[in-house]
């Protein structure tokens, strides 16, 4: 094997130190590779709930979405998930593709769309599974929003069966963080998550702290993470978070949460899980 010139050992290290600064700009912790679609599944039913705008806090409320949240980041694209699916709030955020099979009622070419999952369609004991009780474990159900149960089928049809799968979440601009609470409890709400749109493992501390003064956040429900600690609003806040499903990816935002924050608004950082 022959040699490789000296000056090409200087090209390659510099592409590493180009790849890896970039990473550091962006927030981003070790390597990353963006989230990929999943394979079809099927055995999987949907149907459609609520307003026949699709619009409203009816759509997010066991996640945490908010009407205007809905509107402005989700808009009628998307569905409460059965148990299974929801998985204790850390389904909230992530999406998925749908397509009506095997029903005389699914539009014609089988269309599909993508959805946002922004809510729980919790169990009905008093139904059974195959009449009525359509989000009882283990089914795999969507109830969405009427606009999007239109694109695959007849509203006529009430429930079809549907294959799905995981896509990545496209999103516009950065993370969004609404904040609730008080400077001793925080309440943080993490919306607009792109990749697997899902998060989790968030910690917050002050803008100017060092790494190590991390105060890690608990899942409080849906989207929302509390942090238990008297940051006061004289600094910015800094928010580190992972996603919930593989492969793990890790993103510092800094830029969304400024000196004199204040519960009640909502902040959006220039990073994403791009």
């Amino acid at each position: 094997m022959g040699r490789r010139a000296p000056g090409a050992c200087f090209v390659i290290a510099a592409v590493i130190m180009v790849a890896t600064a970039h990473r550091a700009s962006a927030g981003y912790y070790g390597s990353y590779q963006p989230y990929q679609s999943s394979d079809w599944q099927d055995g999987a039913s949907a149907t459609f709930y609520g307003d026949d705008s699709g619009l409203g806090a009816d759509f997010g409320g066991a996640c945490g979405y908010g009407a205007t949240d809905i509107l402005s980041l989700y808009s009628t694209r998307t569905a409460a998930l059965s148990t299974p699916l929801f998985a204790q709030g850390s389904g909230c955020g992530q999406c998925f593709e749908l397509r009506c099979v095997g029903s005389r009622w699914c539009n014609p070419g089988s269309p599909s769309v993508v959805v946002t999952a922004t809510n729980l369609c919790p169990p009905n004991w008093y139904l059974p599974s195959d009449n009525g009780g359509w989000c009882n474990p283990p089914r795999r159900h969507f109830d969405m929003a009427p606009p999007s149960f239109l694109v695959l089928a007849q509203r006529v049809a009430g429930i079809v069966p549907v294959q799905f799968r995981r896509v990545p979440c496209q999103r516009s601009g950065g993370v969004r963080l609404c904040l609730q609470g008080n400077y001793y409890w925080l309440l943080v709400y993490v919306m607009n998550v792109a990749g697997a749109g899902d998060v989790s493992d968030v910690a917050v501390r002050r803008a100017g702290d060092p790494d190590w003064n991390y105060i890690p956040a608990t899942h409080n429900w849906g989207i929302t993470y509390q942090v238990f600690a008297a940051l006061g609003n004289a600094q910015g806040l800094v928010v580190r978070m992972t996603t919930y499903s593989s492969p793990r990816k890790t993103i510092v935002v800094g830029d969304a949460i400024p000196a004199g924050w204040s519960t009640g608004l909502c902040y959006q950082g220039s990073n994403n899980f791009y």
